[in-house]
């Protein structure tokens, strides 16, 4: 959208919103309106935020992850090994064998250097792929709960308008009902009104029923009862300020948005894992002590304790079959996750570009109801409907300009909530709120 165009919608689109308003008398409220605290969307947000459980969950794994690194990068356990060797089986006599003896030893395994690290490594990438799994559902979460609390307000503003076109149509059957009577009108008139006024009746429980609908969706988010009554605020400023280019919105998302983040530290940890595979062709070691306690013999001789070291290595003898089929999945682990990388970004880009599309749509036809369509639809209707009372114009048309008027309406307060969901949805694909220049 030019920047004339914006700057138009800006200056124009109170006054054009105002002169809508008055189109109707507001009769549609909730039954417990005046019991209701008005909700506004940045409280809306700021519930859902702090107590989401979902959102809550995902934090608590992250947490847990961050205590796997510490015991991913420690030794295994020590072995502390108690033994009673060559004991004669028959009388199982200490004093008797010269070879008899009890052991005490303690045995530590060693991974080949490097492993340990590695292994610590994947656990920390890990947890920051987990950390930026959170801070992208919070843009989620705010995102959706924006959308939905734009969405209720487009069915008040929606009500509204049918509660006022209601007014009106009642207005046209008693205007037609009494030229009925004295003979200058048509009963057809009269029930067609009558009928034209029955779709705005079957029109006012659809609506309501979508109200209920996003306001249990709403409540869900928020983490509160789903049939708490919600009221929001009648008037609402039109969001200001001339978005960014898409060149500097994509920029900006390569560098903050946490799908990305999250993407990059999986690949990490496939190169951590990638690089422990090749590892493991090394063999790990096992170093042992033992003390031997001997007894003296049967003549009162005493014997020399025993003191033995051991070092031991596992041999990878079937590398074809294990850790080369392991260096290949890793590998192909980490093309996955390069691939989904690019995917990512992709989508990212693609999300930026349509929202921005959608904002400069719903912009440009804020503009073009508010100041063309829905005043000139407003003149129409009462033209029609002071010819209708000399005989000027037929019943039919005056009913058909009402309708059209109603339909603009609806589209005007669809381009004003549009504007701000497309706000909500790009602030979400660039991954922070600053997406203006």
């Amino acid at each position: 959208m030019n920047t004339h165009l914006l700057s138009n919608v800006r200056q124009h689109s109170i006054k054009a919103w105002g002169l809508v308003l008055l189109l109707g008398s507001y009769a549609w409220t909730q039954p417990i309106a005046e019991e209701l605290s008005v909700l506004q969307v940045s409280e809306a947000r700021s519930r859902a935020l702090s107590s989401n459980p979902g959102l809550a969950q995902m934090q608590e794994r992250y947490q847990a992850l961050t205590y796997i690194a510490p015991q991913k990068g420690s030794l295994p356990d020590p072995i502390v090994s108690f033994n009673a060797m060559n004991m004669p089986w028959d009388s199982f006599d200490r004093n008797r064998e010269p070879m008899t003896q009890i052991q005490l030893g303690v045995s530590q395994m060693f991974p080949f250097p490097g492993k340990l690290s590695l292994r610590e490594d994947i656990a920390v990438f890990e947890a920051e792929a987990a950390l930026y799994s959170v801070d992208e559902m919070r843009l989620n979460l705010d995102m959706n709960v924006t959308v939905t609390w734009w969405e209720i307000y487009f069915l008040d503003r929606s009500l509204e308008t049918v509660a006022t076109n209601q007014s009106l149509l009642r207005e046209f059957v008693e205007i037609a009902r009494k030229k009925y009577e004295v003979g200058n009108g048509l009963q057809q008139d009269v029930l067609l009104a009558q009928l034209e006024l029955s779709k705005l009746l079957d029109n006012e429980i659809r609506l309501k029923t979508m109200r209920d609908q996003r306001v249990i969706r709403l409540n869900v988010l928020m983490d509160v009862s789903p049939d708490m009554a919600i009221q929001l605020p009648v008037m609402m400023p039109l969001s200001t300020g001339s978005v960014a280019k898409e060149s500097t919105l994509y920029q900006r998302a390569v560098a903050t948005r946490p799908i990305l983040r999250q993407e990059e530290a999986s690949i990490s940890a496939s190169e951590s894992r990638l690089a422990l595979a090749k590892k493991d062709y090394y063999p790990d070691f096992k170093f042992g002590v033992l003390y031997g306690n001997r007894q003296e013999d049967d003549l009162g001789q005493s014997r020399k304790d025993f003191l033995s070291v051991m070092l031991s290595v596992n041999i990878p003898l079937y590398a074809g079959t294990k850790q080369s089929q392991a260096v290949e999945q890793r590998t192909r682990e980490l093309a996955r996750n390069r691939y989904s990388l690019v995917d990512q970004k992709n989508f990212v880009l693609s999300s930026i570009s349509n929202s921005v599309t959608e904002y400069q749509q719903a912009s440009a036809q804020l503009e073009l109801f508010g100041e063309g369509i829905v005043p000139q639809a407003r003149q129409t209707v009462d033209s029609m409907l002071a010819g209708y009372q000399v005989n000027q114009v037929d019943f039919l048309n005056l009913v058909r300009s009402q309708v059209t008027l109603f339909n603009y309406e609806l589209q005007y307060w669809k381009a004003f909530t549009e504007i701000n969901q497309s706000i909500a949805r790009l602030k979400a694909a660039v991954g922070e709120e600053n997406i203006y220049e």
